[in-house]
């Protein structure tokens, strides 16, 4: 391996000179930036005798000092660039107005209390209230956990909370930096106060309590200055018991001949019932039971084909309740008993219907299902035994949460829309009717505002909707600045949200638009796997006819268009900015899966095969990757669009080396007009438990550079 001097290339005193001359002369015209020099490397990997050279491959190390000195010089200028666009105050100033309200979740009953998430409008993480009563008035709640008060910054996260089954003990679960490594904390319930107790190097996991103990999922510690990117491999299930040391927890399961699966148990209420589940082997997971009744009962096998999700979602005294796609590609719920657990056994509450059946909630004495169609909410009510009763009248097209609990009374439902912020209501099924408990107070008006859905046709004559929403009154024709967001990926459905963060956008006139695309959810396994390997083009194909659909019918045009989408959706811009770079004004490419011969090489990413594929799996396989991964695509001599390329310094899901080597790619490569910068934040990781004020920031930096390179000003 051959290795050009990086010091040289990376001084950063003629970064900063750089920057402080772009600043002087007022300039940000893509034509004066000067991009800080990258330096080549001369690595080639072969691939079934395929040569691919990866001549950025030293910025995959996110510890090397020239690493770091790239990454300051990159931002610098990117921020020199930022800063001098004219709106970008206002919008920053507007995008904290817009979502200074106040923000209140579902209640919800834990071991005789009940309990309320807040946040009064601007604090960087929602605090967590202890009442004595569901519509307890807001001058009686008790502040039971602040993460705020964790950080100075806002940093930690907080990732989900658990109760004991008796009532003595909560575990919390928190994440520094927007890391996915999790640690546990443990409050007691009579006193309020934090325990010794302290769990680290956790990942994807929640505290499943038995007895004065919990489980917890987890890694052995990474070695040192290789937190962000090693390898996960070998996940263990530990058992630890209240007022002992992490040292002397007893590792409960692992499964050494399989270092690439996760494991994770869960516990009934009544802690008669264990069940565990083994993922990563394919789009779903195996499931195995254990009698705790039973002193020395061992696990059983419920079912044997990964290709399909097995989820449960109440235990009734040896019944098993599971929400499954097996044979029914839009989900069903089947029950099976602890005395014949097999899956040929099972027996189907209720059939697969039109919609697909996302969520089930076991409430009082009956059952609410919560079906998907069109992407839209609608809740019906059961009975135990699968006979639909009702369908719960919601507030108009959007997106409904149902909550409640086996045996209680009270139950409650959440729905929002593009157009409608989070509002709680109470829900009474005698009358089958909703009560408005808490509707925020805002300081715009969102009837102003209305969302169309309307359907494209994709390449090969698919059909998806296209939800759009803009400013009432506006004039069509063509000139609109408009951004379409986009996923398509590992059975995810994006369902509608209100998203305050627009208002500055569609208030300047611009148009809002989410596609859905083959790759997710919306329409279960079919629609899901149609978008996956060998058939993933179809997810592009799908978003590049979106954007056509909506050129063709004057909603916006080519010098208007900007794209956007995290995660598998950077991938998505990516992959689409490369095909048709001549179809978008502005691309927007957030934490991006950028290299798709070596992404299964860090941290979980061998986790996403199931949908990829692998350059290993095979030659054909290879070849597909390598004919659209973004990296490998960007071609010199091409006038990409305007792109801001964002990542961040401790995303150890979607690793930051991704973005960095498009970004450098990419500034090699272009030969257009338009800039192509990074943004790379510190002290954040992929997006999840991101402070507000991060947030705020880098949508600023987002709308006012997509803004500016529309061609509007103010």
């Amino acid at each position: 391996m051959n290795k050009t001097s990086l010091a040289a290339l990376m001084d950063k005193t003629s970064m900063a000179a750089i920057a402080a001359t772009m600043l002087a002369s007022g300039t940000v015209a893509a034509q004066n930036i000067s991009y800080p020099p990258t330096a080549k490397e001369n690595v080639t990997d072969e691939y079934f005798g395929v040569k691919v050279e990866d001549p950025y491959r030293w910025l995959e190390d996110d510890t090397s000092a020239q690493t770091a000195s790239w990454v300051e010089a990159q931002n610098s200028v990117t921020q020199a660039y930022l800063q001098r666009l004219p709106m970008r105050e206002k919008i920053l100033k507007r995008l904290k107005e817009t979502a200074n309200y106040e923000k209140i979740g579902m209640p919800f009953k834990r071991a005789g209390k009940w309990y309320v998430y807040r946040n009064n409008g601007l604090q960087n993480q929602s605090v967590l209230y202890q009442m004595d009563a569901p519509d307890a008035p807001a001058d009686k709640w008790r502040v039971w956990l602040d993460p705020n008060t964790l950080s100075k910054d806002g940093t930690v996260a907080l990732k989900n909370i658990s109760f004991s089954n008796n009532g003595k003990y909560m575990a919390y679960v928190i994440s520094r930096n927007g890391s996915d490594w999790e640690e546990i904390y443990v409050k007691d319930m009579a006193t309020g106060n934090v325990l010794d107790d302290h769990i680290v190097w956790a990942k994807f996991t929640s505290a499943t309590w038995l007895g004065d103990g919990f489980y917890y999922s987890a890694y052995d510690a990474p070695e040192e200055g290789r937190e962000i990117s090693s390898k996960n491999e070998v996940q263990k299930i530990y058992y630890h018991r209240i007022g002992t040391p992490q040292s002397s927890d007893e590792v409960f399961f692992h499964n050494p001949t399989q270092p690439l699966r996760f494991y994770s148990v869960e516990v009934n209420k009544e802690e008669t019932v264990m069940l565990l589940s083994e993922a990563g082997m394919d789009n779903g997971n195996n499931l195995y039971v254990r009698d705790l009744r039973r002193k020395d009962s061992q696990f059983i096998q419920m079912c044997a084909d990964p290709r399909y999700t097995y989820g449960s979602v109440e235990v009734e005294g040896n019944d098993i309740f599971i929400l499954t796609n097996a044979d029914a590609p839009k989900y069903r719920l089947m029950r099976a008993s602890l005395k014949r657990p097999g899956y040929k056994d099972w027996q189907e509450i209720v059939p697969e219907g039109d919609g697909v059946l996302q969520d089930v909630t076991f409430a009082d004495d009956m059952m609410v299902l919560d079906y998907s169609k069109d992407n839209c909410s609608h809740l019906y009510t059961y009975t135990l035994d699968g006979k639909r009763k009702d369908e719960i009248s919601l507030p108009g097209i959007g997106t409904a949460r149902f909550g409640g609990q086996k045996g209680e009374k009270e139950m409650f439902l959440s729905f929002m829309s593009y157009t409608t912020p989070n509002s709680i209501y109470s829900y009474v099924p005698e009358s089958n009717s909703c009560k408005l408990m808490y509707a925020p107070k805002l300081n715009f008006n969102t009837q102003d505002y209305t969302t169309e859905m309307v359907f494209y046709t994709s390449k090969d004559g698919t059909q998806a909707p296209l939800f759009i929403t803009y400013r009432k009154g506006m004039k069509l024709n063509g000139r609109n600045p408009l951004l379409l967001y986009g996923y398509g990926g590992f059975n995810v459905t994006y369902p509608p949200t209100f998203l305050s963060s627009m208002i500055p956008f569609m208030e300047r006139g611009g148009i809002y638009v989410h596609a859905v695309l083959r790759g997710g959810g919306e329409y279960g396994e079919q629609w899901h796997v149609s978008g996956t390997k060998m058939q993933k083009q179809n997810v592009f194909d799908d978003f590049i006819s979106a954007a056509e659909y909506l050129i063709s019918h004057k909603y916006t045009s080519p010098d208007y268009l900007a794209i956007k989408g995290g995660s598998n959706g950077g991938l998505l811009v990516g992959a689409c900015m490369t095909q048709r770079p001549d179809l978008f004004r502005v691309c927007l490419p957030a934490v991006g899966v950028m290299d798709m011969l070596r992404y299964h090489k860090f941290t979980i990413g061998w986790n996403w095969a199931p949908d990829y594929g692998t350059s290993e799996d095979s030659k054909e396989m290879f070849e597909y990757l390598l004919n659209y991964s973004p990296l490998h695509t960007l071609k010199p001599g091409v006038a990409y669009p305007a792109t801001l390329v964002t990542t961040a310094d401790h995303d150890d899901r979607v690793v930051p080396a991704h973005s960095f080597k498009f970004a450098a790619r990419l500034q090699e490569c272009q030969a257009g007009k338009s800039p192509v910068l990074i943004r790379i934040d510190t002290n954040a990781g992929h997006g999840g438990g991101k402070p507000l004020a991060k947030h705020l920031e880098e949508q600023a930096d987002v709308l006012s550079f997509t803004l500016w390179n529309m061609g509007i000003k103010k």
